[in-house]
């Protein structure tokens, strides 16, 4: 019979175990991880902020003669038409005026007879710009199917006649309200006899300008009111923008005609815009966390149909995703993937059941995404978010 020693063992048991770190040593065991394909795919890199509806044309009704203001009846949200009646004034007795009131009166007469021939000019020249932009795009639709312009000439082309076609429709709004002013100024001159002369103070009776919605009543009540006193703000909802305020670093990224999503709005499904304007100056804000950040103004219209943005009005909040730069194909990885090592972007690519290092060159990227420019090709895995457990060469097994 084979008797063995107590130290005999022991040193056995030694001896396994050391066998068994070698083994393992050598063959280790493999890490579980979650890998990503490469893939091509399109490539959208936005910025996203908050925002805020507005109705592109306002118009403030102001008091052109001074007087006892009747109770004005229209509530906010009524709806209006042209030559309905807003409001009525009771003028001061002309008699009491004197001769500073009546030459007032004159010039105002005046301004809104200038501003009645500016507008005019404006709108002119806003048709002549449309038409020569008008003219541009149609020859960048022929020439684009040729290849004899690119696509970002072909944008900012309809981005042109888009943004030249909305100012006739500006231009337009302003002369038919300068047009308004001027005949208000005129009946408010009409209501001053010459002196010496019998005069009989009649009713002063203020009609609406456009169609459109009651926005705000500034003087519900009768009172007693001076020229120039806001009485009533019209305009109409069905004539929306947006104004979205962004950091000044992505303003400049920003162009004319980009496209806007709008997201978060309270509706089912987001909607669809584009870029009018970034407006040229900036302003100074103070963040949630107290840091002074310099602003700018985005101005965006809405594609879509009035039924679809019915349900909006003034003032109601949004978020916008505008888009600056898109790829149609790219070669496309998680930013999960990325990491840096010696300055570089890297990347661990599962490579015949192992992790094998790769520096890759990164284009542009969005939240979630990257393109990559070189170092992989289509189908390869790349493994998201790589833990210090990993080193070139060690065995993975992917998860499903």
């Amino acid at each position: 019979m084979v008797r063995f020693s107590l130290k005999t063992l022991l040193w056995g048991i030694l001896v396994i175990a050391l066998v068994m770190v070698a083994i393992a040593a050598l063959f280790p065991s493999p890490v579980a991880v979650r890998a990503t394909p490469v893939a091509v795919g399109p490539l959208r890199v936005s910025v996203v902020e908050d925002g805020k509806t507005r109705i592109r044309e306002k118009y403030t009704v102001s008091a052109p003669v001074s007087g006892r203001l009747s109770r004005i009846e229209l509530r906010e949200g009524d709806y209006i038409s042209v030559d309905r009646l807003l409001a009525v004034i009771l003028p001061s007795d002309p008699a009491l005026l004197d001769q500073r009131s009546l030459a007032e009166t004159h010039a105002r007469v005046q301004a809104a007879e200038a501003a009645v021939l500016r507008a005019d000019s404006r709108e002119q020249q806003a048709r002549i710009d449309f038409g020569l932009s008008q003219t541009k795009f149609d020859r960048a639709k022929r020439l684009l199917p040729q290849r004899g312009m690119s696509q970002d000439e072909y944008d900012i082309a309809e981005s042109q006649m888009l943004a030249d076609k909305q100012a006739i429709e500006t231009a337009s709004f302003e002369a038919e309200i300068s047009r308004f002013e001027l005949k208000m100024a005129q009946a408010a001159l009409n209501q001053f006899e010459q002196e010496d002369a019998e005069v009989q103070v009649s009713p002063f009776e203020i009609s609406s300008p456009i169609d459109g919605r009651v926005l705000r009543v500034m003087e519900k009540s009768s009172t007693v009111v001076t020229v120039g006193t806001p009485l009533i703000e019209l305009g109409d909802p069905r004539n929306l923008e947006m104004e979205i305020d962004v950091l000044s670093t992505d303003a400049v990224k920003i162009r004319t005609g980009a496209d806007v999503t709008i997201e978060h709005w309270g509706g089912e499904s987001p909607l669809k815009g584009s870029v009018r304007v970034v407006e040229p100056g900036a302003f100074t804000k103070i963040s949630s966390l107290g840091v002074e950040e310099q602003r700018v103004n985005v101005i965006a219209d809405f594609n879509e149909p009035p039924q679809r943005i019915a349900s909006l009005g003034d003032g109601y909040r949004i978020e916008a995703r505008i888009t600056i730069n898109q790829l149609d194909k790219a070669l496309l990885i998680p930013n999960n993937a990325l990491f840096r090592y010696e300055q570089q972007w890297h990347v661990l690519v599962v490579q015949n059941g192992a992790a094998e290092l790769r520096r890759v060159e990164i284009g542009i990227q969005n939240e979630s995404q990257g393109q990559v420019v070189s170092g992989l090709v289509e189908g390869e895995r790349v493994i998201e978010y790589p833990s210090d457990q990993l080193a070139p060469g060690t065995p993975v097994t992917v998860l499903d």
